[in-house]
């Protein structure tokens, strides 16, 4: 089975589908160790993997890359983060024939207007208009060179504190310009909006939802809600950073490495999670 028909499969599922954001190849397999059922190629970490702000600063090209490196070191479909597309429905429409040709299982695009700025900066963001956007989706959907690619239309009108009510309208205007999914966005310390949206959805396609903020609402309850897929988006960056800046330092103040050696991977794990054995039994 393709891995866009498996993130098909996962979108109807009546259960809820996971998604851990992986922005290297080596975070995919350990995604894929620990049981998520997809992998997230976030533009937000593949930016700070590379020191860089979450601003479009990076290319469709160096994005693509980071999706193509995590969806060959995993057998899990891969949704490609492609911020507002790359430009207009003419650089969309670019933009799906190279994920698709790539192998990538679904891409998302937000309705924010390029350059973008990661939503949970504290700098309002600006939509883009509905009609152009939806416009934008259709382009997309015609665009594809087979049925499989998953088109996921995310809408930012929560983030931009425009209201339930617009959330809904605008995700309706996308389901019917022919989005696969709808991936509804909030910065909100609880999941009550998402949770109204939900209620009032029409149920014409999947939702997808990013729990960065309301963190402590359980799968069983977003199942319970009609959430189909959630996306860690953003939790194996952070815990990266945190981690790399203890060791660091533990290192630094302590004049050697003893002190962390018990708690970081062994070489010897590292070789496992590469397949050294398997890449060295190709030599003669």
């Amino acid at each position: 089975m393709h891995k866009s028909q498996k993130l098909r499969e996962l979108l109807q599922s009546p259960d809820v589908a996971t998604a851990m954001g992986s922005a290297s190849g080596l975070a995919a397999i350990l995604a894929e160790q620990a049981g998520f059922d997809a992998v997230w190629s976030s533009s937000f970490e593949v930016s700070a993997f590379r020191g860089l702000p979450d601003t479009s600063l990076l290319t469709m090209t160096q994005y693509l890359a980071a999706s193509v490196e995590v969806n060959r070191a995993c057998g899990l479909p891969v949704i490609a983060d492609c911020d507002t597309g790359f430009g207009n429905a003419l650089n969309v429409a670019h933009m799906i024939h190279e994920y698709e040709a790539a192998g990538i299982a679904g891409v998302c695009i937000e309705d924010k207007v390029f350059p973008k700025v990661n939503s949970f900066s504290a700098r309002g963001q600006v939509l883009e208009e509905t009609e152009e956007f939806a416009h934008r989706i259709a382009v997309a959907k015609a665009a594809q060179s087979t049925p499989d690619l998953v088109v996921i239309a995310r809408t930012e009108a929560l983030i931009a504190g425009r209201g339930v009510g617009e959330a809904l309208r605008r995700a309706d205007a996308y389901a019917s310009a022919g989005a696969d999914a709808v991936l509804v966005h909030s910065k909100a310390s609880t999941p009550g909006e998402i949770q109204e949206f939900l209620g009032r959805w029409s149920g014409a396609v999947p939702v997808v939802v990013v729990p960065t903020t309301y963190y402590d609402w359980p799968v069983d309850e977003m199942r319970q809600a009609g959430v189909a897929l959630t996306i860690y988006a953003n939790q194996a960056l952070r815990a990266s950073v945190s981690a790399l800046r203890r060791t660091m330092t533990a290192i630094r103040e302590a004049g050697c490495s003893a002190t962390v050696e018990p708690e970081v991977a062994s070489v010897k794990e590292i070789f496992e999670i590469q397949r050294l054995d398997d890449w060295l039994s190709l030599s003669r």
